[in-house]
């Protein structure tokens, strides 16, 4: 069957959709592979399957080209903001899957887009900066703190969003907001010190820097480099330096601040911990979690789901740590548990597992040793080298052991049958994100009546079931089939499975 010609306007418009689609999940944190993957199915959705993606850090690509001999047609798109709005993620997530199931054509499509990108959030922004409080005093509490670091880390936090809101109205880049926070986090820890207020200056400012670290992609990175996409790996991670670096010369400023007027502190060491009971280290993750995900525009659904699963993993983690685990061992058997059960979650909330799962890793994620490591390494003594070099790479292990955890328990969450280990071949790892493309079935009458015209064997495929097409689309991990899709799919293993059988 030859397929239809598209025109060029129309095939300019069909990829200026999956590209501003693309750049809308690759700035909310989303893996390359998820967004390529996503794209690419948006494009043989709408009728353009010579299409190609190719994705870097800061720049999307799309071109078509319907055969050798003509001209492509190419299309590229920057990413200039990087706001992790995990609301617009579920509405595209779910346009998608409507384009893909032919419920909207590709006009509606991109009017719906304009308005998911233009409308406003169903909560207002000061109950944005109080989510940020919520989870930097959960952090605290987390780290080993009592009520009063957890009321200081709160006031810290919602001074430094509001500072770092008002420095990205002034479109300075994001460097001088990691600056400027690290600075009020410190100087906030020190007016309490100057005030005799008898609390642990140390927790106060590690708890607003899991705070200020918490936004940045370390799922992401690692998702990348463990699916072959590395240069976006390594400029994701190089993001994640330069922002520890404005963290370390904020607070470093701050400290040098307080000794020139005069205050008497004792000793500060950014990134300490203390030895904190069970029960209150779950309280503190899961505060910590469901804050992070309410803070990030996350439905509201999600929120006590993201809470529990936090709690159950960080005491996983402390309580395999405890009889003498290595540390990495047992934060990839607590992602693991939240990539499985993350899966289902998402399922049943109706969301991308992407934000399910980066919101209960949250509290695990290794930023205070990224900050250990390259503040001792400033230092530029040969022991604080040795100790910061130690610290940089137990970070790189945590971060590693949480993503191929997380990974993992994707892979083991989806049914193990034919059709998903034939659908995992094709995916250069477990979507995150986007729809998820069946191959096409066909019934057992319907291969019968093939075989009676002549056209093949019974069960074979013609050319074009190579193909997806948008009615054989079954929704993305979190979404849920409708009735009418499972009876279908239900009907056609039955088939399957008596023709097979007889």
């Amino acid at each position: 069957m030859a397929t239809r010609q598209r025109p060029t306007s129309e095939l300019n418009l069909i990829l200026d959709f999956c590209l501003r689609v693309g750049e809308l999940l690759l700035s909310s944190g989303a893996g390359a592979a998820d967004v390529t993957s996503t794209m690419l199915s948006l494009a043989r959705g709408l009728d353009a399957r010579a299409a190609d993606v190719d994705i870097t850090f800061t720049s999307l690509t799309m071109s078509y080209q319907s055969s050798p001999d003509e001209v492509p047609i190419i299309a590229t798109r920057q990413v200039t903001r990087r706001v992790i709005d995990y609301q617009d993620l579920t509405r595209v997530d779910h346009l998608v899957r409507d384009v893909l199931r032919g419920e909207l054509d590709l006009t509606s499509g991109r009017a719906e887009l304009r308005r998911i990108v233009s409308t406003g959030h169903d909560r207002p922004r000061w109950a944005v900066t109080v989510g940020w409080g919520l989870m930097s005093a959960g952090i605290g509490v987390q780290l080993g703190g009592d009520w009063m670091v957890g009321l200081l880390a709160f006031l810290s936090a919602v001074l430094i969003d509001r500072l770092k809101l008002r420095i990205a109205r002034r479109r300075l880049p994001g460097f001088y907001e990691q600056v400027a926070g690290g600075g009020v986090a410190t100087l906030v820890a020190v007016g309490a010190a100057a005030l005799s207020i008898d609390i642990d200056v140390s927790l106060v400012v590690t708890a607003n820097i899991v705070m200020l670290l918490a936004g940045i992609g370390f799922m992401g990175a690692l998702q990348d480099a463990l699916t072959g996409f590395y240069i976006t790996a390594g400029a994701r991670l190089t993001e994640a330096l330069l922002s520890t670096a404005g963290i370390i010369a904020g607070v470093s400023g701050g400290l040098s601040l307080a000794y020139a007027v005069g205050v008497d502190l004792p000793e500060v060491d950014p990134g300490q911990t203390d030895v904190q009971g069970l029960w209150l280290t779950a309280v503190g993750a899961a505060a910590a979690a469901s804050a992070f995900a309410f803070a990030s525009y996350s439905p509201k659904r999600i929120l006590v789901p993201v809470a529990l699963m936090a709690a159950i993993a960080i005491s996983i983690s402390s309580s395999i740590q405890a009889p003498g685990i290595a540390r990495t061992w047992s934060v990839a058997f607590a992602a693991l548990f939240v990539g499985i059960v993350g899966y289902a979650v998402a399922g049943r909330m109706r969301v991308p597992p992407l934000i399910v799962v980066v919101s209960a890793v949250i509290p695990m994620l290794p930023g205070v040793s990224i900050y250990r490591g390259l503040a001792l390494l400033g230092e530029g003594s040969r022991r604080d080298t040795s100790e910061g070099l130690v610290a940089l790479i137990t970070a790189a292990s945590v971060a590693l052991a949480l993503a191929a955890g997380v990974i993992l328990g994707e892979y083991l969450a989806q049914p193990v049958t034919r059709q998903s280990r034939r659908l995992e071949q094709r995916l250069a790892g477990p979507r995150l994100v986007g729809p998820v493309h069946l191959p096409r079935r066909r019934s057992r009458r319907s291969r019968r009546s093939r075989q009676s015209r002549g056209v093949g064997p019974a069960g074979a495929a013609s050319p074009d079931n190579t193909e997806n097409h948008p009615s054989e689309v079954s929704p993305s991990k979190g979404a849920r089939s409708s009735s009418t899709d499972s009876s279908t799919q239900a009907q056609e293993a039955s088939a399957d499975e008596t023709t097979s059988g007889g």
